[in-house]
């Protein structure tokens, strides 16, 4: 390959990484174009998890033999069958040496192997029908993160030297694209998740909340939205200080993400201050009233705090129409509401008080008016 064209396709591999969305996409994108690059006809990316001493394989493209998924659950392998990569781990690295990329080939072992011995990776191109494989490792920050792997099939030329040093320059490429990618999920991870407790933030509900309330119009799916309002955080600021009140919320969180476990996919957030949320999709609205029975009562058995106000609104109960996200949160906030406002024990359900159910009235009126008197009466009951 000329240098135009290798130029060409590692401006095409750092493209590819750059307009990826998430760290999945972006392994695909670092194989796919390291396998065209190179000329393969099959390519991985692996990663090498320290503490369990093994290569787990992320991405696999190209032709792709038995048992090779595209994005496998459990590929991996132990470390300590690729000697080469032990030794560039813990000698040539730690050493200083430039961490070069090498060639496998399927006829025998590499040169400079031990005679007799057949290495991993020469069974492996054997058992798979290819002819030749780079390997190139790759570097983050200083540290070996894992490795590119690009094969060909048998019966097309092996790979070369010049090939070898091309793959270590494409490893390079991918490791700055890895990089950006880890960079930009953490900034979408903490643009959805809450410092504090580190459970979902309003922003994550908002966003889940338009795209259940969606599926529910589209197909019919249950969706359910758990409001609560923890009891007595002010209460603890002022006595005891704001760190012990963030212990408080700390504690529900833990409280809240133990009960969302009951509803699978339920997404734990809190919205801000004192006030924190369940959004189920899928479960039935009986499923989504124990869980919030028993967020109650663990809740009420906090050592700080008063409890919790809890509300529920789901499109399974007699609500009417549920249309947009606005309304089913505004539902499920004045059951919250009508709950703080009684003192209630246990969550007040939207729709299971008739008709003429003043939760669902309450929702639906207007800020002034008829709303703002509910409101009132709601109020008078805590006196």
């Amino acid at each position: 390959m000329g240098e135009d064209k290798r130029l060409a396709a590692v401006v095409a591999l750092a493209q590819g990484m750059a307009a990826a969305h998430g760290s999945r996409e972006a392994w695909r994108a670092a194989a796919v174009g390291a396998c065209r690059a190179l000329g393969g006809s099959f390519a991985a990316l692996s990663v090498w998890e320290r503490e369990l001493g093994r290569l787990r394989v992320l991405v696999n493209v190209g032709e792709r033999a038995a048992g090779e998924d595209e994005f496998p659950d459990d590929e991996s392998y132990p470390v300590h069958q690729f000697p080469e990569i032990t030794e560039f781990l813990h000698e040539r690295w730690a050493g200083g040496g430039e961490p070069n990329a090498w060639v496998e080939t399927a006829e025998g072992p590499a040169a400079g192997r031990r005679p007799g011995y057949v290495h991993q990776r020469v069974a492996a191109l054997r058992r798979r029908g290819r002819g030749c494989c780079v390997v190139a490792p790759i570097v983050l920050n200083g540290r070996a993160w894992g490795e590119l792997y690009v094969a060909r099939r048998l019966g097309v030329p092996v790979f070369e030297r010049a090939d070898a040093d091309f793959a270590t320059v494409l490893a390079a490429v991918v490791a700055a694209g890895i990089a950006q990618a880890e960079r930009l999920e953490e900034a979408r991870r903490l643009a959805y998740t809450d410092a504090l407790t580190g459970l979902a933030n309003r922003r994550a509900v908002d966003v889940r909340l338009e795209e259940a309330v969606e599926r529910h119009r589209v197909d019919g799916t249950v969706v359910s939205l758990v409001v609560c309002d923890l009891n007595g955080l002010k209460r603890v600021n002022d006595t005891r200080g704001h760190a012990v009140g963030d212990r408080l919320l700390e504690r529900f969180g833990s409280v809240l993400s133990l009960c969302g476990a009951m509803l699978p996919g339920a997404l734990a957030a809190r919205l801000g201050g004192d006030e924190f949320c369940l959004l189920a999709v899928g479960p039935s609205a009986d499923e989504v009233v124990k869980a919030a029975d028993e967020l109650c009562r663990r809740a009420a058995e906090l050592e700080l705090g008063e409890g919790v106000a809890c509300g529920v609104a789901s499109t399974e109960d007699p609500i009417g129409p549920v249309r947009s996200a606005r309304r089913l949160f505004r539902l499920a906030d004045a059951a919250q509401y009508k709950a703080k406002a009684e003192r209630a024990s246990k969550p007040v359900i939207a729709g299971r008080e008739g008709p003429d159910d003043p939760v669902v009235r309450l929702a639906d009126a207007a800020p002034t008016g008829e709303g703002a008197v509910e409101r009132r009466r709601f109020r008078g009951r805590r006196v």
